[in-house]
C-alpha cells in the first residue's frame, strides 16, 4: 500500500490552507488505483510522484472525481515534502520548476500562461450557474478565461459581501465546467490594489469549493499582465479559504520577460 502524507498548502497552520494528498512513490500505480486513493483521500487533491530521475520528479494529480492536468497546492505540498533544493515537475500540462527554501517556503514557476476573451454565451451561463447578474460584476476586472496548467474562467464582483454569499447550482455549474474544459471558476474581488480575495468553485473535482487554488492564482497573475492591472515586476497576495475557515495565503509574482508565473507559499504536514 502507498504511503499517502498529508499537507495543508498556503498555509502555515494545519487547520488552514487546502489539504493535500501526496503520495512520494507511486511507482506501479495505475490510473484507476490513484483516483481511488484520491477518492479515499478526500482532499480536492492529491498528487502522485510516479518516478524520478534526480531532481526530476513526474508527477500527477488526481481530485476525488477525475485527473487534473496540473495543481498548485498540491505541488507546492509535494515539493516541501521533498525538502529544500530545485526540483523540476513534468505534469500533464508541462515542466513545472519548483524551488523550496529551508523554511518550507516553495516557489512554482506556471507553464506559459495564455488569456482570452469568455464568450458571451457561456458569461450567461456562468452567471446562471452562480446565481449572479451583470450588477454583481466590477466593471473594471472584465471576465476572460486564463491558463497557467489549467483553465479557469474568471469573474470579478463588486462586493466583497456578494463574495461571501457564493451559493451556486452545483449541477448546472458542473455540466458548464465539464463541457468547456474549466477546472475551477476564479472568483475575486479587488481589496486594495494589490490584494484580492478569491474564492474557487471545484465541482468537477468533487468538492464544493477549493480552499487555495495555485493553479487559478497562476492563471490570474496572468489575466492582471495581460490587462495591464499589474505590471510585468509587480507581487500581488490572494486571501482565500476565508470563507470556508480555512484561511489561505497566496503570493503571486510577476517577472519581466517570464512567460510563465510564479506562485509561492508554505506547506505544514497534517498529524493526528
Amino acid at each position: 500500500m502507498a504511503e499517502i502524507l498529508r499537507y495543508a498548502a498556503f498555509t502555515d497552520d494545519p487547520k488552514g490552507g487546502n489539504p493535500a494528498g501526496v503520495v512520494l512513490d507511486a511507482t506501479g500505480l495505475g490510473d484507476d488505483e490513484m483516483l481511488a486513493i484520491a477518492a479515499e483521500v478526500g482532499y480536492s487533491e492529491t498528487a502522485f510522484r510516479v518516478s524520478a530521475d534526480g531532481d526530476r520528479h513526474r508527477v500527477r494529480y488526481f481530485a476525488p472525481l477525475a485527473e487534473i492536468p496540473f495543481c498548485g497546492h498540491a505541488t507546492v505540498a509535494t515539493a516541501v515534502a521533498l525538502g529544500p533544493g530545485e526540483h523540476v515537475f513534468v505534469t500533464n500540462a508541462g515542466e513545472v520548476p519548483v524551488s523550496v527554501d529551508d523554511a518550507g517556503r516553495a516557489t512554482l514557476t506556471s507553464v506559459p500562461a495564455t488569456v482570452a476573451d469568455l464568450p458571451g454565451d457561456d458569461l450567461t451561463a456562468l452567471l446562471a450557474a452562480l446565481r449572479w447578474n451583470d450588477f454583481d460584476l466590477d466593471e473594471s476586472l472584465p471576465p476572460r478565461v486564463a491558463y497557467a496548467g489549467a483553465y479557469h474562467p474568471i469573474l470579478a464582483v463588486g462586493s466583497r459581501q456578494r463574495l461571501a454569499d457564493l451559493d451556486y447550482d452545483e449541477p448546472a455549474l458542473k455540466a458548464l465546467m465539464t463541457d468547456r474544459g474549466w477546472t475551477t471558476v476564479q472568483l475575486v474581488f479587488r481589496a486594495t490594489d494589490d490584494t484580492f480575495d478569491v474564492r474557487d468553485p471545484f465541482p468537477i473535482g468533487g468538492v464544493y469549493e477549493d480552499p487555495a487554488t495555485g493553479a487559478a492564482a497562476a492563471a490570474f497573475g496572468a489575466y492582471l499582465r495581460e490587462l495591464w492591472i499589474a505590471a510585468d515586476d509587480d507581487t500581488v497576495l490572494l486571501r482565500q479559504g476565508d470563507d470556508m475557515g480555512r484561511p489561505s495565503r497566496i503570493t503571486v509574482q510577476l517577472v519581466a520577460g517570464e512567460p510563465g508565473v510564479r506562485v509561492s507559499g508554505t506547506a505544514v504536514p497534517i498529524t493526528g
